[in-house]
């Protein structure tokens, strides 16, 4: 009888032990997808970011510019533009660009040297990174 009782015993106890022993090697939450850092997919960031921040938002310091993205280069240079808002054709007065993977950004420009580009360097890193929100 009493092995009768030990083997009931065993028939309920080993799955409840597989499960416990299955969920403690699973992790609480999955793993956050590691963000995505080419060239494009930053510039991606960058460009929504800077669209949002400097020219949606209504932003006065960015009321003569516009923003000119080239996204689609077969250069491998995925970029935007700023270009005065009157004269889109004329020399951009800011360039930012990535290349690579991992992504390596590059900014230039007569507007990087004015007081504007402290902030604008600024933005672009946290928007690369991808941080959000505006300051």
């Amino acid at each position: 009888m009493r092995a009768a009782a030990f083997l009931r015993f065993l028939s309920t106890a080993l799955p409840v032990a597989a499960l416990a022993l299955v969920a403690g090697c699973q992790s609480a939450a999955p793993p956050a997808p590691s963000r995505n850092t080419t060239a494009l997919s930053t510039m991606e960031r960058v460009a929504l970011g800077a669209n949002a921040c400097w020219f949606k938002s209504g932003d006065a310091a960015f009321k003569p510019y516009r923003l000119a993205p080239e996204l689609n280069s077969f250069s491998g240079r995925p970029r935007i533009l700023i270009v005065k808002r009157n004269s889109p054709e004329s020399r951009p007065l800011a360039v930012i660009q990535a290349e690579g993977h991992p992504a390596r950004l590059q900014a230039f420009g007569p507007l990087f040297n004015e007081p504007l580009g402290t902030r604008m360097a600024s933005d672009v890193k946290r928007f690369a990174a991808g941080g959000t929100g505006c300051h």
